[in-house]
């Protein structure tokens, strides 16, 4: 009879992956589509461009100043006392904390430089400036 069970005891010599194959790629495809939703809260700057940046660093703390000059820090809006507490106490937890500053194009180079002073006062020795990787180098913006 075709298709009917078989009563003898042989051995299992083939193993069919289909459905595994089916069930690992299902799997992939929730996860890529998922993933798009899995991000860090961003501010939105407008950051400067250059051609050779490099590999960005992957920082501790994410340290912002944002085109309002309003800081934050992972995220949360903070005052400059915060700012130099928060820093302090990711110093304490790991000695070699690094932070990734990203500041809005607009604003100017004194309140960046202040920026860094803050964050290299509080010990933090190694840090990173965000920038937008450019295509191709670009001339030197015009004296204002």
């Amino acid at each position: 009879m075709a298709g009917g069970a078989q009563d003898n005891d042989e051995e299992i010599t083939g193993i069919n992956v289909t459905p595994l194959v089916d069930v690992v790629l299902v799997l992939l495809i929730i996860f890529m589509v998922t993933a798009n939703f899995i991000v860090r809260e961003t501010m939105e700057v407008d950051l400067p461009r250059a051609a050779n940046g490099g590999e960005s660093v992957q920082g501790l703390v994410n340290v912002v100043l944002d085109k309002q000059g309003k800081l934050f820090f992972d995220g949360a809006e903070v005052s400059e006392g915060e700012l130099r507490r928060k820093v302090a106490e990711a110093l304490a937890k790991d000695k070699e904390t690094r932070a990734f500053i990203s500041a809005d194009l607009s604003l100017p180079y004194a309140r960046v430089i202040w920026l860094l002073d803050v964050v290299k006062g509080e010990g933090i020795a190694k840090f990173a400036l965000n920038i937008e990787k450019d295509v191709a180098p670009a001339a030197a913006p015009a004296a204002p």
